[in-house]
C-alpha cells in the first residue's frame, strides 16, 4: 500500500520523495494515539489518521512550487528527519519517544482482531482496493494531469493545467496511502517503534518502485514481491557460500566486516543490475511480454 502511494507521486507525477517512511510513521502513531488516548475504534482511527498524514504531506509538498528534481528530493529528505524527531522528543508524552508504544487490539464490527492472522483478512482486501483505486486514477482528469506534469511540466502549464495544485494533490494522495499503510501496520503489530520508519525504509520503498516499474499500476506489486523474495530467500541463500569464500579472497578485511556487509552489498548489486538491464522495471517487461504474446504466430 505504501509503495502504491509512492507510485502516485513518483511514477505518475514525477516528483521524487525520500520521506515516505516518515509519512507512514505519522499514520501509524496517529492511529495509535487516537486508539489509546481517545478510545477510538479501529475503523474510525484508520481514515482519520490517513487524513492527518495527507495534511502533513501537503505541508511538505509546498516546496514543489519552487523546486524540483534533486532539490525536491532534499526537501522531502527533510521530512524524513523532521517527523521522527518530532515524534521522538516534543511528542514523547504521546509517542513514548524511542521506547516501544503499545497499540490496542483492534476490533471490527464487534469482532476482535487479536489473532495474528486476523488482520490478514483486513489488509489484503484493503491493498487490492487501493491498488485498483490507484490504477483508476490514471483514467481521470487528475491522473492525466499527473502524467502531463511528469512528462513536461512547462508544456502542461501552457495547456492550462494548474501544476502546483496537482502536485499538491499528488503529495496528498501519496501521503494518504502511506498513512493507511502505517495505521494498518500499527494495528497489525500492536507495537510501534521509530526504528521501523528510518531513512533506509524510505530508500527501500523507492528501490521497490524502481525494480517493479515506476508509472505502471502493477509496478509496486512486482517490486515489493521481488524485494521480499530477494531479502528473505535469495540473499540468505547466497550469504552462506559467500561467507566461506570471501575471507580467503579478501584476507586483508576483517571477516566480521565482510559478514555484516554481504546483505546490503548483494541488495545494492541487484538494484544496479536492474537499473542497467531493465531501467523501466519488471512491469515494463511484463507489458512487452503481453504484447509479444498477442502478436505470436498462430499454429494454423
Amino acid at each position: 500500500i505504501a509503495v502504491q502511494g509512492l507510485n502516485i507521486l513518483v511514477g505518475y507525477t514525477g516528483q521524487i520523495s525520500l520521506g515516505h517512511a516518515a509519512f507512514m510513521a505519522v499514520g501509524a502513531y496517529s492511529s495509535a494515539i487516537l486508539a489509546r488516548q481517545l478510545g477510538m475504534p479501529f475503523w474510525l482511527a484508520l481514515p482519520i489518521s490517513a487524513l492527518i498524514t495527507g495534511g502533513i504531506g501537503l505541508i511538505f509538498g509546498l516546496p514543489s512550487l519552487r523546486v524540483k528534481g534533486f532539490y525536491l528530493v532534499m526537501a522531502t529528505l527533510a521530512a524524513q528527519f523532521i517527523i521522527p524527531w518530532l515524534l521522538r522528543y516534543p511528542l514523547e508524552p504521546l509517542t513514548n519517544g524511542s521506547r516501544p508504544l503499545d497499540v490496542p487490539v483492534p476490533t471490527l464490527f464487534g469482532l476482535s482482531l487479536a489473532h495474528e492472522s486476523a488482520m490478514y483478512y483486513v489488509i489484503v482486501p484493503m491493498a487490492v482496493f487501493l491498488a485498483l483505486a490507484a490504477r483508476n486514477i490514471l483514467r481521470t482528469r487528475v491522473g492525466r494531469a499527473f502524467i502531463s506534469i511528469r512528462d513536461n511540466d512547462l508544456a502542461a502549464e501552457q495547456l492550462g493545467i494548474n501544476v502546483f495544485a496537482y502536485k499538491l494533490q499528488a503529495f496528498f494522495l501519496s501521503a494518504l496511502y502511506a498513512g493507511i499503510a502505517g495505521s494498518l501496520l500499527a494495528f497489525e503489530s500492536n507495537s510501534l517503534s521509530l526504528d521501523k520508519f528510518l531513512l533506509d525504509r524510505s530508500i527501500e520503498f523507492l528501490a521497490m518502485l524502481v525494480i517493479g516499474g515506476a508509472g505502471f499500476p502493477l509496478g509496486p506489486m512486482f517490486g515489493v514481491a521481488f524485494v521480499n523474495l530477494l531479502t528473505q530467500n535469495l540473499i540468505p541463500a547466497l550469504i552462506v557460500p559467500l561467507r566461506d569464500f570471501l575471507p580467503g579472497v579478501l584476507p586483508f578485511i576483517d571477516p566480521v566486516n565482510i559478514y555484516s556487509a554481504l546483505s546490503p552489498l548483494i541488495f545494492g548489486l541487484a538494484l544496479m543490475i536492474f537499473l542497467i538491464a531493465a531501467p523501466r522495471g519488471l512491469a515494463h517487461r511484463w507489458e512487452i511480454f503481453k504484447i509479444a504474446w498477442k502478436l505470436r504466430p498462430f499454429s494454423h
